[in-house]
């Protein structure tokens, strides 16, 4: 069964359970019971309502934010292995040094210049930049260590080539929206069902109860924009940026 038919069956099951108990509850009820001696009901369920869209709306941009910020820690991470990389093949000879930093700047000039808006833009990576950094990963291990030195630095060059890739795999998990549409379509009619409540509560046209409904409005509406901006963390708004590339490679140019 598709998930949506499961979340539409499971509201309105729960709809209709309230409803039904509510009228054979009212059916039941003595004929001298005095409604007034309750609580307003209207006020119970919009206070209710605005506490738990609150703590959703709080789960949700701490969502999105935690996802930004990892996806910046991805590039930084990404960045920082290419670069030791490209330090630490200073061992080998003229030629393989070379010829690997060279390599490694090829990719990182192709990520700073065509992939970064590529994957800004349809939210995955190329294929070219797949290629360039397996180059380089097939330069890393296809060299064989000729002296002890060169062999003492081989494996720290293969442990910094594995961080590359896993972070760049990361990057490009990442680099698509990460709010599932279901958590869309609740953020979005809990926030019609919270502004709907103010008009529940009779509502008067006094300039102080006008601008507080307008704030209110506005307020959940700047949520929403805030964490449909932070939802694509290399394409919208406050982005992750390729800042460590430039600054760990000065010499590529962004």
């Amino acid at each position: 069964m598709p998930e949506w038919l499961v979340l539409t069956l499971a509201m309105l099951a729960a709809c209709v359970v309230v409803v039904v108990i509510t009228l054979l509850r009212h059916r039941r009820a003595p004929e001298d019971e005095d409604p007034n001696e309750t609580p307003d009901v209207i006020e119970y369920m919009t206070m209710w309502i605005g506490v738990v869209y609150a703590i959703v709306l709080g789960l949700a941009i701490a969502g999105v934010w935690e996802a930004r910020s990892g996806a910046q820690d991805h590039v930084q991470a990404e960045a920082q292995a290419l670069h030791e990389i490209s330090e630490r093949v200073r061992v080998y000879p003229a030629d393989v040094r070379d010829r690997i930093r060279d390599d490694v700047n090829a990719y990182v000039g192709h990520v700073v210049d065509t992939e970064w808006k590529h994957m800004a833009d349809s939210g995955e990576v190329t294929e070219r930049g797949t290629a360039l950094l397996g180059k380089v990963r097939a330069d890393v291990t296809d060299y064989q260590p000729k002296t002890d030195f060169e062999a003492q630095a081989y494996q720290p060059v293969l442990d910094q080539m594995a961080a590359a890739d896993q972070a760049r795999n990361a990057r490009a998990d990442s680099a698509s929206p990460t709010m599932p549409g279901v958590v869309w379509f609740g953020l979005l009619a809990g926030a019609a069902a919270t502004i709907g409540m103010i008009f529940a509560l009779q509502i008067r046209r006094t300039p102080r109860e006008l601008v507080l409904a307008g704030l209110f409005s506005a307020l959940i509406a700047f949520l929403l924009f805030l964490i449909w901006d932070f939802d694509a963390p290399y394409s919208r708004g406050i982005t992750a940026s390729a800042d460590p590339f430039l600054s760990l490679f000065p010499h590529i140019k962004g």
